[in-house]
């Protein structure tokens, strides 16, 4: 048993360092800017995760900010949107692309497996969730009609069959956890009246769902990316979400982390690829969040002081090498540093909601 947390003091320390993460146009970085991996440029998906912690902290400023310099991008890149609307991309290019620059929202060219649906999937999810809960981010006619643009793309692309690089930007594949994040961006988004979504667009994407969990894809028997069907996207039936938990702990939680998937060749330790895969932080957070939702306080409160113990003087890091105390350069990981916020206060919830709010009470003043 770990010595007593003082989450307040970790909560205080750990939104520092996710708000120095910001940029002035709302965008954040993957990581911090100093870092040579590539990690100093804005997602698309990480702002979406980014951003999770702010809500919890109900700082709709921060969220709001973000949410319209995400739909600014769209509607900078509008003409390629439409394109794709026009005729199916045969080629990755053609796809929206999934980083960009923090200030001045250009694409980044070079090959990063860009077809990534779940990201386009995730930002509807979340500015429907946003307008339902009296967040507002559509201020504008421009903002109904990007949006309507990329229900229409999701459908151009046929999201429910589409290979994908997916949340892990690697090999193409149909990806369970990019189609459930289509799926429930659509289904959110089109709560919105302004808002058309076609009902043959979600049921395929649903049928297609319901046929492949609780598999990831052909190739991949059990991923860390399904978890996120479970929490934030809530589209996993409750027999499809204790079978993804119980895969993923059997197959993938390890000491310091979750590893994203079986032979996982990114961080391996062996030079072959095999068995010695990465221990992603972040998988905690994700799991004690989703035991947290489900009411099982004794898991949730495991796997919480698991990624405290993984806490280094910079942060959180992205990933711990197999069997070890070293970690990467990504450290912190931005959307690491949100879902351990979550977590911690979905764990606290009763005595963090009202702490919450008066600390970002004070970062206001």
């Amino acid at each position: 048993m770990m010595k007593k947390i003082n989450y307040e003091t970790l909560v205080k320390q750990h939104l520092k360092i996710l708000k120095s993460l910001q940029t002035e146009k709302g965008l954040f970085l993957a990581s911090k800017k100093a870092v040579s991996t590539g990690y100093d440029k804005a997602w698309l998906r990480d702002n979406f995760y980014e951003c999770l912690a702010f809500e919890v902290l109900d700082d709709w400023e921060t969220v709001r900010k973000t949410y319209r310099a995400l739909l600014d991008i769209f509607l900078k890149h509008e003409k390629k949107i439409d394109h794709a609307i026009s005729k199916k991309p045969e080629h990755r290019y053609q796809y929206i692309h999934a980083r960009f620059h923090p200030e001045t929202f250009n694409e980044f060219w070079e090959e990063w497996g860009n077809k990534q649906n779940d990201s386009i999937g995730a930002v509807l999810f979340k500015i429907g969730e946003l307008e339902e809960r009296g967040c507002k981010v559509i201020q504008s006619h421009k903002d109904i009609r990007i949006i309507q643009k990329l229900v229409e793309y999701l459908a151009s692309v046929e999201y429910w069959h589409d290979p994908d690089s997916g949340i892990w930007e690697e090999n193409e594949e149909i990806h369970a956890s990019s189609v459930g994040a289509c799926v429930a961006g659509l289904k959110k988004i089109s709560l919105i009246p302004q808002i058309k979504v076609p009902k043959d667009v979600i049921e395929r994407g649903e049928r297609m769902l319901r046929k492949m969990l609780p598999r990831e894809s052909d190739k991949k028997f059990v991923d860390m990316a399904l978890l996120t069907l479970i929490y934030p996207f809530g589209v996993a039936t409750p027999k499809e979400s204790e079978d993804i938990l119980r895969n993923v702990e059997y197959h993938l939680v390890k000491e310091r982390g979750v590893i994203r998937y079986r032979d996982d060749y990114y961080y391996n330790s062996n030079p072959d690829g095999k068995s010695e895969e990465a221990e992603w932080t972040m998988g905690f957070a994700f799991l004690s969040i989703i035991y947290s939702k489900l009411g099982e306080k004794g898991k949730a409160q495991y796997y919480l002081e698991k990624l405290i113990g993984d806490i280094v003087n910079e942060g959180l890091p992205e990933l711990y090498f197999s069997h070890s105390k070293k970690y990467n350069d990504n450290t912190p990981l931005g959307w690491a540093e949100s879902v351990f916020l979550v977590s911690a206060y979905e764990f606290n919830k009763k005595h963090m909601k009202g702490f919450f709010s008066r600390l970002i009470d004070k970062i206001k003043n």
